[in-house]
């Protein structure tokens, strides 16, 4: 933002003009009086039907006039002003809101320290209001209270099917009351609990409410204080449950056991599509549990066991699953222990398989030889279209095999490799494959150890293929010269729209070339170019790009040595330029006035 006052205004013309539907002004320091001069619009304007002011100031004065503005606004449908510090006075004039308007259907307020006083009179609300169908709440500072008003105010509401009050400070007294409303009402579909302080007590209520419960699809309620015995109660509830599709029970505690349970679930309920898992301690017995639920589930669709110290063993068990089960489309299993072993369980299986469509085996400790099993898997498996190997132990040989596959492979769309042992050579043949491959559309590389020569390789295989639409080579340790290189593919390729050379050691020469690259260039549409060591010199390159330039919306060029001059460069540049959306320009070795715009 350069001038904020100036925004407010130009944002309040707009409103007035009655010439949109839908406004973003997100993350620009709004104040309380620019909010009220927004609030003042909304009482005439007849157009807007979308409002996102979240991640400003507008403090609890601002919320009250925002609050004046919606019981006479009869067109806004969806408002978001999350984190904005609105405060219980704020949340009462938006509740006495809610009351009369008839229009709004979804209302954001997470992060505005309301505590349980505001979260009462929104509850209170609720049981007038018969438009509101989403509402987020969570992030605030609530107890048992608050979380009990909205759970008494869910038996009589009947138009609600989203409601989020997640960290909310709630225990198992709030659960209970969220869950004996369950029992009642009929037309909630999804319900976030998350980052609570909710035990087996509070789990076990639930799981009551959803044996006899017949609308709720969604439920998330990771990040709490579960174990074993709320877990196995959960389970249990499953195998009568017909309507839940979605199941998050991440980061609590209900280990092997738990595990077990919610794998003899599987075996009988025919709803559920999607089990989130990660972060709860199953290790390899819950694994193989799960696994061998898998071979008989057909409804499963997305199944998530990351970060749960699962080794070869139980990468092994999930492997002869994969042979087997013919729903399952997403598997991650990132940040366990299968290693190469359990990666070529996983490659064999994937030889076979033919309905995963995304594989994420992040951190896993594989080598060459898993790469290498699961590059062969490549050639033949005819349905993935997603892998991540980040952050393990992959070399030049086995990204070789890798890209040997790709030559092959017609189905894969994103290939992540961030983080491994990669270095020119293994970027050449990433370059020789792209020239031949007509599939895959992303590709991550970065924190690699390539550098200008491997860069290279893949900015000439830019020129020629025309699928890939976004790559990223962040801290490759590329130079002025793997940027010029890119900048000459940028000149001729018409495909890529996101790019990202960030955490390099870029330079004013290679930020030019960029530059000289973007006056040309008329799809690439995101650019990050953060944390190399681009000075004023550098950006006025970039700016002057920004005068003819008519499609890049996203620029992020923050931690350079930018300072005045080269903010005033750019600022300059905005005068002119109409599609850039998004600038970050922060923390630079002076830091400008500019953030985003």
């Amino acid at each position: 933002m350069w001038n904020i006052r100036e925004k407010e205004k130009q944002t309040v013309d707009k409103l007035k003009r009655n010439d949109t539907t839908s406004l973003n002004i997100t993350s620009n320091n709004l104040s309380s009086e620019g909010a009220i001069a927004v609030a003042d619009a909304l009482k005439t304007n007849s157009t807007l039907t979308s409002l996102d002011i979240g991640n400003n100031n507008i403090s609890s004065e601002g919320g009250k006039a925002v609050g004046e503005a919606l019981k006479i606004n009869s067109t806004l449908t969806s408002l978001n002003i999350r984190n904005n510090n609105i405060s219980d006075e704020g949340a009462k004039a938006i509740a006495d809101a809610l009351k009369i308007n008839p229009t709004l259907t979804s209302l954001n307020i997470e992060k505005n320290n309301i505590s349980d006083e505001g979260a009462k009179a929104i509850a209170d609300a609720l049981t007038i209001n018969s438009t509101l169908t989403s509402l987020y709440m969570g992030w605030n500072d609530m107890s048992d209270k608050g979380v009990k008003a909205v759970g008494e105010a869910l038996k009589i509401n009947s138009t609600l099917t989203n409601v989020d009050i997640g960290r909310s400070r709630t225990s198992d007294e709030g659960a209970k009351a969220v869950a004996d409303a369950l029992k009642i009402n009929s037309t909630l579909t999804s319900l976030k609990i998350y980052l609570n302080n909710i035990s087996d007590e509070g789990a076990k209520a639930i799981a009551d409410a959803l044996k006899i419960n017949s609308t709720l699809t969604r439920l998330t309620i990771r990040n709490n204080d579960i174990s074993t015995e709320g877990a196995k109660a959960i389970a249990e509830a499953l195998k009568i449950n017909s309507t839940l599709t979605g199941l998050n029970i991440g980061s609590n505690d209900i280990s092997i056991e738990g595990a077990k349970a919610v794998g003899e679930a599987l075996k009988k309920n025919s709803r559920l599509t999607s089990l989130n898992m990660n972060h709860d301690y199953i290790s390899d017995e819950g694994a193989k549990a799960v696994a061998d639920a898998l071979k008989i589930n057909s409804t499963l669709t997305n199944l998530n066991m990351g970060y749960n110290g699962i080794s070869s063993e139980g990468g092994k068990a999930v492997a002869d699953a994969l042979k087997i089960n013919s729903t399952l489309t997403s598997l991650n299993i990132e940040y366990n222990n299968i290693s190469s072993e359990g990666a070529k369980a996983i490659g064999e299986a994937l030889k076979i398989n033919s309905t995963l469509t995304s594989l994420n085996i992040e951190k896993n400790n594989i080598s060459d030889e898993g790469a290498k099993e699961i590059a062969e898997a490549l050639i033949l498996n005819p349905t993935l279209t997603t892998l991540n190997l980040n952050f393990n132990y992959i070399s030049d040989e086995g990204i070789k095999t890798v890209a040997d596959a790709l030559k092959m492979n017609s189905t894969l769309t994103s290939l992540s490799i961030r983080n491994n042992h990669i270095s020119n050579v293994g970027a050449e043949a990433v370059g020789e494959a792209l020239k031949i491959n007509s599939t895959l559309t992303s590709l991550h590389m970065g924190w690699n150890d390539i550098s200008d020569e491997g860069v290279k390789a893949v900015a000439e295989a830019l020129k020629i293929n025309s699928t890939i639409t976004s790559v990223d080579i962040e801290r490759s340790s590329t130079s002025d010269e793997g940027a010029k290189a890119i900048a000459e593919a940028l000149k001729v390729n018409s495909a890529l729209t996101s790019l990202t050379i960030g955490n390099n050691n870029v330079s004013d020469e290679g930020a030019k070339a960029v530059g000289e690259a973007l006056k040309t260039n008329s799809t690439l549409t995101s650019l990050n170019i953060e944390e190399n060591n681009i000075s004023d010199e550098g950006v006025k390159g970039v700016a002057e790009a920004l005068k003819t330039n008519s499609t890049l919306t996203s620029l992020n060029m923050n931690y350079n040595y930018i300072t005045d001059e080269g903010a005033k460069a750019i600022e300059e540049a905005l005068k002119i330029n109409t599609t850039l959306t998004s600038l970050d320009i922060q923390y630079n070795y002076k830091r400008p006035k500019a953030g985003k715009c």
